[in-house]
């Protein structure tokens, strides 16, 4: 449970479902830490700086996939195997968004709420 509590957003699911979401939190909290420079390539990171950002890459990702990628030590190679393994979601993803936003009609919807609870969804 102190798990939970301690991390910064929800860590990155083994199915990838949150990636892109999951993406934006870590460059955000990366660059509020000043380590986002560890996850682009030719950095000039000290070891610290690399082992905090592997630090905080590792406790904010799924347990299975802390297992599978247990040898990597640099949060760019990490970095990169991950982007490896979900970028193709945004392929997936973008061509249901604009054919959900296509047949997005308010008149299919009994309240605002629920419309807008859709709408966001779709945004989202």
């Amino acid at each position: 449970m102190t798990n939970i509590e301690n991390r910064k957003f929800i860590a990155l699911d083994i199915s990838g479902k949150n990636y892109l979401s999951w993406v934006l939190d870590v460059k955000l909290h990366l660059s509020a830490k000043k380590l986002r420079h560890t996850i682009d390539e030719d950095n000039a990171a000290s070891n610290e700086e690399r082992a905090t950002a592997m630090i905080f890459l590792r406790h904010h990702i799924d347990d299975g996939l802390k297992y599978e990628y247990l040898t990597v030590e640099n949060p760019l190679e990490l970095w990169q195997n991950l982007n490896d393994r979900f970028e193709h979601l945004k392929a997936v993803v973008l061509p249901n968004a604009l054919n959900d936003w296509a047949q997005l009609r308010f008149q299919d919807f009994k309240t605002v709420s629920e419309y807008n609870s859709t709408l966001f969804k779709i945004v989202s």
